[in-house]
């Protein structure tokens, strides 16, 4: 039994993982870690729960060399992405939403009241270290827009 909990003939073992307390990240999003290299030790995968409070919006960025997909448990969003940030969509509870390696992103909650709460996988296992700011896009993006 012994086997099962720290691993079974030298393959890693399985674990458990309890969100980690929230922080600010880079983009200027609130982060809480689950899985990630610090976490557990993976190598090509990282996961974590997202919260856009209300009436705030993602600083321009891009995930260098690795892409994301999100899924959101609650709310809904807005993302403008592309390389000038020329492209939109939303996304709201239940959807997925693919975003490519190297591409320009920002999300936004155009809530008054209610944040939108997504999970998020990348195949960087750090948390911040592929986050590229890219704040010569946000011009690109009047704040008026987001509103």
């Amino acid at each position: 039994m012994d086997d099962m909990i720290s691993g079974f003939r030298g393959l890693p073992a399985c674990k458990v993982v309890r969100a980690e307390d929230a922080f600010t990240g880079k983009q200027a999003l609130t982060y809480a870690v689950g899985i990630s290299a610090d976490t557990v030790g993976a190598r090509g995968i990282h996961m974590q729960i997202i919260s856009i409070p209300p009436k705030v919006r993602a600083k321009a960025h891009k995930h260098a060399g690795h892409e994301s997909a999100i899924f959101v448990l609650s709310g809904k969003a807005g993302v403008w992405h592309g390389e000038h940030l020329e492209q939109h969509s939303f996304v709201q509870t239940g959807d997925f939403f693919y975003i490519p390696a190297d591409v320009p992103h920002m999300p936004y909650n155009t809530s008054e009241a209610e944040a939108c709460v997504v999970v998020a996988a990348r195949t960087d296992p750090n948390e911040q270290e592929s986050v590229v700011l890219l704040p010569e896009l946000e011009a690109f993006v009047p704040s008026a827009v987001l509103a």
